[in-house]
């Protein structure tokens, strides 16, 4: 998905060491998440606890209790494991918050819309630091991971950023296609280091019970095609293979008419669009207006006015899946977009 335009600048780092931090991280090889030394107790957390967070080894002596979030998806997770009391700012929206997280969301400092600068980052006093997007951790939105871990301050990114994904900077070229177990595997993660595993465990059961049903009724023979429209009008951006989309049509057992593309939202031109005629178009609604074709509005009076979509059998009978931008990205509503493209499925067949 597209980053956001950045509001506040960097004004340069600030060289101070943040009082009393009980965290800290450094560089690692693996990416994925690996045991602390003490084996933990049953539901309780044994510290220290170390982690292999894309790539970067953390290690937790005790719970955080002043954790700063940088991007809604994971703003989200924290917000449903029950974490608001231990959260001291967020940044990075895209959409309003779940209606059931409000309440929660409303008691969090909001240190900016979009991207929050270091400086207010470091004004919390943060004991960590998450993100479910690349671009936040670089020098020119608010900082490396190892500049926080210079600082004293523990980092998380989130696991749908690296897994089967070559990161560079915010630069995310995916090799091998996003699953599910993926966000199970983060809420499960920031469970262990915040101490509170009965809950990550009852959030993954509940969001698995509602994926199962989700999927129950997939197709088994052909599979019905879908495209994922995400922004633009004059190129639109539609969705490849291997990020949150391509993995809502496997679920669901359809078929991306895009999975050739390796780029998350590769832009397309449009004959190739009409050419691959698919019987479903999930279109994003998304609350930013920065360019034609962000609204949803705006998609549906270009497809149904142009002599050339208007042919196309998902417009001609209207089976149109929308999409908050949200949705379209990894995190806690990844089973949202699931239930909503099953019955858009079934609505379509």
């Amino acid at each position: 998905m597209k980053t956001t335009t950045r509001l506040l600048p960097i004004f340069g780092l600030i060289g101070m060491l943040v009082a009393g931090l009980t965290a800290c991280g450094s560089p690692a090889d693996k990416t994925t998440g690996a045991a602390s030394a003490t084996p933990d107790r049953p539901g309780r957390t044994s510290y220290p606890l170390t982690l292999d967070n894309c790539g970067v080894k953390v290690t937790f002596d005790q719970a955080p209790i002043r954790a700063v979030s940088l991007y809604q998806a994971s703003t989200e997770i924290l917000l449903s494991l029950g974490l608001a009391d231990r959260m001291v700012g967020t940044s990075t929206w895209f959409d309003p918050v779940l209606p059931a997280l409000a309440a929660d969301n409303a008691k969090v400092p909001r240190l900016a819309d979009n991207d929050s600068s270091l400086e207010a980052v470091l004004g919390t006093k943060p004991d960590l630091v998450t993100s479910a997007s690349a671009h936040t951790f670089t020098p020119a939105v608010v900082a490396e991971r190892s500049r926080f871990a210079q600082l004293g301050i523990p980092t998380y990114q989130s696991p749908a950023v690296c897994t089967g994904a070559d990161v560079r900077g915010e630069t995310v070229t995916r090799t091998a296609p996003l699953g599910v177990d993926t966000l199970f595997q983060e809420i499960t993660e920031l469970a262990r280091i915040f101490d509170v595993q009965d809950r990550g465990a009852q959030l993954v059961e509940q969001l698995k019970g509602r994926l199962q049903a989700a999927t129950a009724g997939k197709s088994t023979g052909n599979s019905p095609t879908v495209a994922f429209w995400f922004s633009g009008i004059k190129t639109p951006y539609m969705a490849g293979c291997c990020s949150a989309p391509g993995m809502y049509a496997t679920e669901v057992g359809a078929r991306n008419v895009f999975a050739g593309q390796h780029e998350d939202w590769p832009e397309i031109n449009w004959e190739a669009v009409v050419a691959s005629d698919p019987d479903v178009l999930v279109l994003a609604d998304l609350s930013r207006k920065r360019i034609e074709g962000d609204a949803l509005a705006t998609k549906t009076a270009f497809l149904e006015s142009n002599p050339a979509t208007n042919r196309m059998r998902a417009v001609q009978g209207k089976h149109y899946v929308v999409m908050t931008g949200s949705e379209l990205d990894p995190g806690i509503r990844e089973i949202d977009a699931i239930e909503k493209l099953s019955t858009g499925l079934a609505t379509a067949r």
